[in-house]
């Protein structure tokens, strides 16, 4: 039934219903549009029997941010209202008309335990629409916890193992926080023009500055390199908090895992470079150096798997 590798990977992950097939597929080819370097990882480092539900759950993600990201904020409102509705229906029926939610149910359905993700998610999704600034840090640790790591966990959440005891959501958390706060620095250019700001007033004011001082382009070098430094340094603590995430993943998605750790390394290493001019551009990670992480994976995957003379191979 299967063709090619993609339809391989469907075999195994055991879909064989026709029109789930042709869903799963049409899902896939809008993630390797929209996120390639994600869909990447997810192909080459993930186990083919998760792979499908991840890439849905991406495309999930994708579809809710599309609805709630930009805009007046009532329309943001209103946006996720109506979204709540469909995704809603869609998992109590195990169909809809839009086909994103209807391979969505079809995933939900073979893992049951994605029915309160998705439910936490959509929650946490009212915090993305509302925010605008943060007036303290224990704000920004709010949004994280209520938004951030149930966006994670919608597919982490596929990577725990078996009897986890949430040591492993509790790695993602730091994980999840150093990732929310690496993308406030490198999106702060787009967010002081767009009117909102992902530091908050608390870390501002430590450092003599405002967002008013920022957006005018005119705040003292030394002052803003000290406050890049200081919420950098933040994102570090929290990725290093995150280092037993792998050790505590299932198995056959540790590589998956390391890679995604390692890349977190890499743009906090590219906004550290950044300093100062972050309020006037965005920055991100060498395309080089991220691949060179999946390389050094995908190779130790496959000599992991490899049998040595007299010895069994890894499943």
């Amino acid at each position: 039934m299967a063709q090619g590798r993609w339809g391989r990977v469907l075999d195994r992950a055991e879909v064989w219903d026709r029109d789930a097939r042709t869903g799963y597929t049409v899902q896939r080819r809008a993630v390797r549009r929209f996120a390639p370097a994600e869909y990447t990882a997810v192909r080459l480092l993930l186990p083919a029997p998760l792979q499908p539900d991840v890439v849905i759950l991406v495309a999930f993600m994708h579809a809710t941010d599309d609805r709630i990201d930009r805009g007046p904020r009532a329309g943001r409102e209103a946006a996720l209202r109506a979204w709540r509705r469909q995704v809603h229906s869609a998992l109590e029926s195990g169909t809809s008309p839009v086909p994103g939610l209807r391979i969505l149910a079809h995933t939900v359905g073979r893992h049951p335990a994605l029915r309160g993700r998705v439910a936490a998610f959509l929650d946490g999704a009212e915090a993305e629409v509302g925010w605008e600034r943060f007036g303290s840090e224990a704000d920004v640790d709010r949004y994280v916890r209520e938004y951030s790591l149930p966006a994670l966990m919608l597919s982490m959440g596929l990577l725990a193992p078996a009897g986890d005891d949430g040591s492993f959501e509790e790695a993602c958390l730091a994980l999840i926080t150093a990732m929310q706060r690496l993308d406030f620095l490198e999106d702060l250019a787009e967010d002081l023009a767009e009117g909102r700001i992902g530091l908050s007033d608390e870390a501002l004011a430590a450092h003599g500055l405002s967002a008013d001082v920022l957006r005018t382009g005119k705040a003292p070098a030394g002052q803003v390199s000290a406050l890049i430094t200081s919420r950098a340094d933040v994102a570090a603590r929290a990725l290093a908090a995150a280092r037993p995430l792998t050790a505590r993943a299932d198995r056959p998605a540790r590589p998956f895992v390391r890679a995604l750790l390692d890349v977190q390394k890499l743009r906090l290493a590219a906004v550290r470079r950044a300093g100062t001019t972050l309020t006037t551009r965005t920055c991100g990670p060498s395309p080089a150096a991220c691949g060179a992480v999946l390389l050094r994976e995908l190779l130790g995957r496959r000599a992991a798997r490899r049998p040595r003379t007299g010895a069994r191979p890894i499943p």
